[in-house]
C-alpha cells in the first residue's frame, strides 16, 4: 500500500510502509507496496480518512496475554488491620497456608516471525506470594498457543515472552519513538477489559512526560488514544505502522479512559527488549543520592533558573557520589554533558549509562558552579531499592512489613523489618547500630500496652544481639521452650539512651 498525505493544499505521496512482515519470502511483500492502486487516505491536512487498512496489516501480530497464578494468601479475615495479630492468635497457626488460583489478563505483539513476544512485566510476574504457572497467548483468530517467559526486567516493566511453536508469525517492528511529535496521529490495539482486538486511535499528546514516579524510566510518550486495563503491554502504532511505544499506564481518577494513557517510548524499550531475547542481564547506572526535583520555590530560594537541575537530599555512603564529593544540598545541573530537566531527570540520565563509566557531573555549591568526576555504580535491584527506602517512623505503614504473618507479630505483636543505612541515618542512630526497627505495633498486646511504637530499634532480645527477624524469633521460641512467658527486649528509641524492656510473649 501506498498512502497520499496532504500538506495544507498540495497532495504528496508518500511512500511508507507498514512494518507488518509475516514470515513469508519478502517479494509477495514488495510487490503489495509496489500496486499501482493507489487511493487518498487523507482528504485533508493530517486527518485519516480510516485506519481500516492499517488495522488490517497490524493487528494479526497483536495478541491477548492471560496468565494462571497460584497465590498463597492469608487465612485471617483482619490481616493488616489492628485486629489481625489478635484474630491469629486466638485462632492458633496449626492450619496450612493456603492458596488459591488468581489469573491476569493484557496484550503484547509479536515481534519476530519464530513468534518472541513483548508486554509489560506486570502483565506476566506474580507479586512476592506466587507463583506463576502458565501463560497463554490467544491471537485475533482466536487460537491459543503456550508460552513461557524468557526474561523480565522490573525497572522498566517490559518483559519478553516466546511462543511454544514451529509456526511462522506476523510480526511488528519497533519504530523511533524519537521522531514521535506532539500532534501525531497514533493507533492502540489490545485487549482492555478482556474484549480482544480492540482499536483505538488518538495523538501525541506530549513526549518525554515525567510523572513525579521519581524512577529511572519515568519517561514516557502521552496521548489521548483510549488505553484500559488491558490494554498493558500492548503497541502504540504510528501511522507508518511502527511500534513507537507500549501502553503501560493511565491517568484516571474513575479508573477508566479520561484521555491520558502513558506509554513506554520504543528508544527505551527496544534495547530492553534485544537484551531480554538473549538471557542479558540488564545492567544499569546508579550514583547513590535521594534527589528532589527544583520547583519553584526551591529554585526561588537558591536564586536558579526553574525547571533545571535536582537537588540532592542525601547521598549513600559508599556510593558513587560520595567517592565524587556530591554532598546533600548540592543542585545538580549536567550530567554527562546533558541538562538535567523535568523531562529529562538525574535518574534516567544515569540509568542509561554503563556501570564503570567515569562522567562529568555539573553542580552548583552554595551559588557556585562546579564540575566533579564520578565512576558510575551499578543500579541495585528493586527488591534492593525498596529495602534501602528512606523511613518514615511517624508515618503509616503502606507495605506489610518482614514479619507480617511470622512469630514476632503472633507471639509479640510486632511488625519489624531489618535495619539499613538509609533507616539508620533517617532514626539518627549511630551507623554501625544493628537490630530490628518497629514498623507496626498492635495495640492490644502487651508492648503495644508497655509503650513500644513504630520506629523504636529492638537491639536484643534475653541479651543475646539481634541483627535480624530470624534471631528474635529464636530469642522468643527458646524462651518458650524454658517455660518462660515473656521475653526482655533492650530498645533504643531516638533521643534517648537504650533500655530493657520485659514484653509477655501472647
Amino acid at each position: 500500500m501506498r498512502y497520499v498525505y496532504g500538506l495544507s493544499t498540495a497532495l504528496l505521496l508518500g511512500g511508507a510502509t507498514v512494518s507488518l512482515i509475516t514470515g513469508h519470502p519478502a517479494g509477495a511483500q514488495v510487490a503489495q507496496n509496489d500496486s499501482s492502486e493507489m487511493r487518498s487516505v487523507v482528504p485533508r491536512a493530517g486527518a485519516p480518512e480510516s485506519f481500516a487498512d492499517l488495522t488490517q496489516q497490524l493487528q494479526p501480530a497483536v495478541v491477548n496475554i492471560a496468565t494462571r497464578q497460584r497465590v498463597e494468601v492469608s487465612n485471617n479475615p483482619f490481616a493488616g488491620t489492628p485486629f489481625g495479630n489478635l484474630f491469629q492468635n486466638r485462632r492458633g497457626r496449626g492450619s496450612a497456608p493456603q492458596t488459591r488460583e488468581a489469573q491476569s489478563l493484557g496484550s503484547g505483539f509479536i515481534i519476530s516471525a519464530d513468534g518472541f513476544v513483548v508486554t509489560n512485566n506486570h502483565v506476566v510476574t506474580p507479586n512476592a506470594r506466587g507463583t506463576l504457572e502458565e501463560i497463554t497467548v490467544t491471537m485475533p483468530d482466536g487460537i491459543e498457543y503456550e508460552a513461557e517467559l524468557v526474561g523480565a526486567d522490573a525497572a522498566s516493566d517490559l518483559a519478553v515472552l516466546k511462543i511454544k511453536s514451529d509456526k511462522s508469525f506476523p510480526f511488528v517492528k519497533f519504530g523511533d519513538s524519537a521522531e514521535a511529535r506532539p500532534g501525531d496521529w497514533v493507533m492502540a490495539i489490545g485487549n482492555p477489559f478482556g474484549l480482544g482486538g480492540t482499536v483505538t486511535s488518538g495523538i501525541v499528546s506530549a513526549v518525554y512526560r515525567n510523572t513525579g514516579s521519581g524512577s529511572a524510566y519515568d519517561r514516557y510518550i502521552q496521548t489521548d488514544a483510549s488505553i484500559n486495563r488491558g490494554n498493558s503491554g500492548g503497541p502504540l502504532f504510528d501511522m507508518q505502522g511502527n511500534v513507537i511505544g507500549i501502553n503501560n499506564a493511565i491517568f484516571s481518577p474513575s479508573g477508566g479512559s479520561v484521555g491520558i494513557g502513558f506509554a513506554i517510548p520504543s528508544e527505551i524499550a527496544a534495547p530492553i527488549v534485544d537484551k531480554l531475547k538473549v538471557g542479558a542481564e540488564i545492567e544499569r547506572g546508579f550514583l547513590g543520592v535521594s534527589i528532589m526535583p527544583v520547583n519553584d520555590d526551591l529554585a526561588d530560594s537558591l536564586g536558579l533558573p526553574k525547571n533545571r537541575g535536582e537537588f540532592v537530599q542525601s547521598v549513600t555512603d559508599d556510593g558513587a557520589a560520595k567517592k565524587a564529593g556530591i554532598k546533600a544540598g548540592d543542585v545538580v545541573t549536567k550530567i554527562d554533558g546533558k541538562i538535567v530537566t523535568n523531562e529529562q531527570t538525574l535518574s534516567f540520565l544515569v540509568a542509561n549509562i554503563e556501570p564503570g563509566t567515569k562522567i562529568p557531573i555539573e553542580l552548583i555549591r552554595e551559588g557556585k558552579t562546579r564540575t566533579v568526576t564520578a565512576t558510575v555504580g551499578k543500579r541495585p535491584t528493586e527488591e534492593e531499592l525498596r529495602q534501602q527506602q528512606m523511613f518514615d517512623p511517624d508515618a503509616e505503614p503502606e507495605t506489610p512489613a518482614e514479619d507480617t504473618d511470622g512469630a514476632v507479630a503472633e507471639k509479640l505483636g510486632l511488625q519489624v523489618r531489618t535495619l539499613t543505612p538509609q533507616i539508620i541515618d533517617q532514626l539518627g542512630a549511630d551507623a554501625d547500630t544493628n537490630g530490628l526497627v518497629v514498623t507496626a505495633v498492635d495495640g492490644s498486646s502487651d508492648a503495644g500496652q508497655k509503650g513500644i511504637r513504630r520506629g523504636d530499634i529492638i537491639l536484643s532480645a534475653n541479651y543475646a544481639a539481634i541483627k535480624d527477624v530470624a534471631d528474635l524469633e529464636k530469642a522468643i521460641a527458646d524462651a518458650q521452650n524454658a517455660g518462660r512467658e515473656a521475653v526482655l527486649l533492650r530498645v533504643q528509641r531516638r533521643g534517648r539512651p537504650a533500655q530493657y524492656l520485659p514484653v509477655r510473649i501472647r
